[in-house]
């Protein structure tokens, strides 16, 4: 027989496929009785599947007292109590590196498409606009600092695209790599004072709540853009829809949001922000290889062998 996944929330299509060929799936999003459904397999289920949006909470682990394994698709994994898998004995997989690209790819497009008004441009054309007048003129990236929140593997992969359009780098972190040569701020506000632009790379979660503060959009200024490809908690969203309704920031790339799906509907009249459906590692490529990250750790862990991305 083959051994059984509980599967929190629907997944890639063919990663789908590829569990269904592999493993016997209980679907949670199919079920009438998430509780009732989930408690009825206590006493068989060992591993899970998660999502970024079905992740696992403390309680639905307390229901699974033989779970040993939260097989995670994606490299964020704040939708998973890691904490509470840590200290049931539970380990955590996740899919690092493989939409390490694809994410660095999307927020230099945020950024481009933000500060030369790409999106505004494509639509002042499509208004039939152009015949009265050309489009104002726009600023340019070349030359300026972009501050990067978190210089993980995303953020090391931003800054060298970023350096590719002459943009000098700086960034913040909870500690200074030793092995990068750009400037370090452990303090956002002081980053963003040095930074024209400000993406945001860093993990999701509790320890970086808020991170993008009120002060910190202050600090980045009337001229400055803030780019978002991390999660919507990382930055203060009241406070940055009304740093831009009002003036006190330059412009916004985002791809991501406090409430996904619900988007705070001031920000669709302003043409100096630029939209995205949290789409920077939806690229069938990546997903594919992120989708199989989730099924090899699965396999691994029934096959008894070491587990191929451990989280914690």
């Amino acid at each position: 027989m083959k051994p059984e996944v509980l599967l929190m929330g629907p997944m890639y299509p063919p990663t789908m496929e590829a569990l269904e060929q592999a493993f016997t799936l209980h679907k949670v999003a199919q079920a009438g009785d998430r509780g009732t459904f989930i408690t009825s397999l206590a006493d068989r289920v060992t591993a899970a599947a998660t999502t970024s949006s079905r992740g696992m909470d403390l309680a639905t682990m307390t229901m699974l007292p033989k779970l040993k394994l939260i097989s995670h698709f994606g490299v964020g994994v704040d939708s998973v109590d890691v904490a509470a898998a840590t200290e049931r004995g539970i380990k955590v997989t996740n899919t690092p590196d493989v939409l390490t690209d694809d994410v660095a790819d999307l927020a230099l497009g945020l950024l481009l498409a933000t500060v030369r008004r790409i999106c505004a441009g494509d639509r002042y054309v499509r208004a039939g606009k152009w015949t009265a007048g050309s489009l104002p003129l726009t600023d340019t990236i070349q030359g300026k600092t972009l501050g990067i929140v978190g210089m993980g593997r995303i953020g090391r992969a931003i800054a060298r695209r970023a350096e590719a359009f002459n943009l000098k780098i700086a960034y913040q972190g909870p500690n200074r790599k030793a092995d990068v040569a750009y400037r370090y701020f452990a303090d956002p506000v002081a980053l963003a004072k040095e930074a024209d632009f400000l993406v945001a790379a860093c993990p999701g979660g509790e320890a970086t709540r808020g991170l993008v503060s009120r002060a910190v959009l202050e600090a980045l200024g009337p001229q400055g853009v803030f780019v978002n490809i991390s999660r919507g908690s990382v930055a203060d969203e009241p406070a940055l829809v009304a740093a831009l309704a009002e003036g006190r920031l330059g412009g916004a790339g985002l791809d991501v949001f406090a409430h996904e799906p619900r988007v705070p509907e001031a920000l669709f009249e302003m043409d100096n922000v630029v939209l995205q459906p949290h789409v920077a590692s939806a690229t069938h490529p990546t997903r594919r290889a992120m989708g199989q990250l989730v099924v090899d750790n699965l396999a691994a862990f029934f096959a008894g062998k070491p587990l191929l991305t451990p989280y914690n």
